[in-house]
């Protein structure tokens, strides 16, 4: 197997969101199917689990994209499981929980100036965002972005502003329960020198973010926050808790 998931010779690889009943054997049965049609399941995401349900972001490889359609009707025969969405991804696209550690480590190694810009960057990557917004809620101007797909336009940085004003109360378990779908976003807090107050929100249309990634953004954002000084909690301390999260132990 090669390090990184992509296409390999003929091979066309797919990221595909379930939704399953939370319950033994649910997974195995999915595979099965993709198994039948000589798939092969290379990585699982787990995104979020309540409710009886499990989101999972099964990384899938097919001998030919012409059974992708015939693959999502094979998934939908288990009994209680949904297909939320399916997409290829691009070659050599890296693990989802080493790509997040490995945006915390680059932003870690990176110069004060860049550190903004870059935090854009590795979410809109990670995220496969359409836009990624730094605002300054002190003064309602989009300070960076990055991500910005062609004929998608970001609100404005008024109404993101103003929105995320009156949703200062959400942490990202409270956003998954009380906020739009397609918008994730984290807090860096204030400048102290500056007086800025640093936000960067995540959009994306057609897919919802589920918990997993609206704790990567908070947890990201909160290593930047940690970085540039605009909160009280250690860099190291944050970085430890974002590899923690994705299920792998600091160093």
């Amino acid at each position: 197997m090669v390090g990184a998931l992509g296409t390999v010779g003929a091979v066309e690889t797919f990221v595909v969101r379930v939704w399953l009943p939370d319950r033994p054997g649910a997974l195995g049965h999915v595979a099965s199917r993709i198994g039948a049609l000589r798939g092969d399941v290379v990585g699982i995401d787990i995104l979020e689990r309540g409710g009886g349900f499990a989101v999972d972001e099964l990384v899938v490889t097919l001998p030919d994209d012409g059974l992708l359609d015939l693959l999502v009707a094979e998934i939908v025969q288990v009994d209680g499981v949904a297909v939320e969405d399916v997409r290829r991804v691009a070659t050599g696209r890296p693990d989802a929980g080493i790509a997040a550690l490995e945006a915390a480590a680059a932003l870690v190694d990176a110069a004060d100036e860049d550190r903004l810009v870059l935090l854009c960057e590795r979410l809109s990557d990670l995220l496969d965002a359409d836009w990624t917004a730094a605002v300054d809620a002190a003064s309602a101007t989009v300070v960076a972005t990055a991500g910005l797909t062609a004929g998608v336009v970001p609100p404005e940085a008024a109404w993101l502003v103003a929105f995320l004003d009156g949703s200062r109360h959400l942490d990202a378990a409270g956003q998954s329960a009380g906020a739009p779908g397609d918008l994730a976003w984290g807090w860096l807090g204030a400048d102290p020198v500056g007086g800025s107050e640093l936000v960067v929100v995540v959009g994306r249309s057609g897919r919802p973010f589920h918990d997993r990634e609206r704790r990567q953004t908070e947890l990201l954002c909160r290593t930047t926050a940690a970085l540039l000084g605009t909160t009280a909690a250690p860099a190291a301390a944050v970085v430890e808790e974002v590899a923690g999260a994705e299920g792998v132990p600091a160093a």
